[in-house]
């Protein structure tokens, strides 16, 4: 069990604050990894911290029991939380997210879906990402294309 599904039998549905981490994971082509999730939509790899864990280990774990994939030279690009990072989900569940996005320059293996949890692992364009994107997640992909976009114009 989790920690904080061990945490709702305490509380009930009453709001948490849930730290966690995601990966945008770029192929050659320059196409992003996508996880077709159970609950209908499409989001980057990566889930919530467990104890003792560090937002990069929580990276790499998810990412890894995700996808069946290993990530390294993991860099970060930004840790978004506040008012906007708030969910309500179908079961009433409320929480607040704090989730650490990152890139992985190293990946390596084969994609093995938890079926679990998993539809479906995808890559996708980075101009014309599927319908159903988490709007979170969409914003990260957003703010990461705009910082490399603006990388690559100034040669930093």
């Amino acid at each position: 069990m989790s920690y904080f599904e061990d945490l709702r039998k305490h509380v009930g549905n009453a709001p948490l604050i849930l730290p966690g981490s995601v990966v945008i994971i770029e192929n050659e082509k320059g196409e992003i990894l996508l996880q077709h999730r159970k609950d209908g939509g499409w989001g980057l790899p990566g889930g919530l911290m467990e104890l003792g864990e560090s937002f990069e280990e929580t990276a790499i774990r998810e990412v890894k029991e995700e996808t069946g994939l290993d990530i390294d030279g993991l860099t970060q690009l930004h840790v978004y939380s506040g008012a906007d990072q708030y969910l309500k989900v179908a079961n009433g569940d409320e929480f607040y997210c704090v989730t650490a996005v990152y890139t992985a320059k190293e990946v390596k293996g084969t994609i093995l879906i938890d079926e679990e949890e998993s539809y479906d692992f995808r890559y996708f364009p980075a101009s014309k990402l599927p319908k159903g994107i988490l709007d979170n997640h969409k914003k990260y992909i957003n703010d990461y294309l705009n910082k490399k976009e603006k990388t690559e114009s100034t040669g930093d």
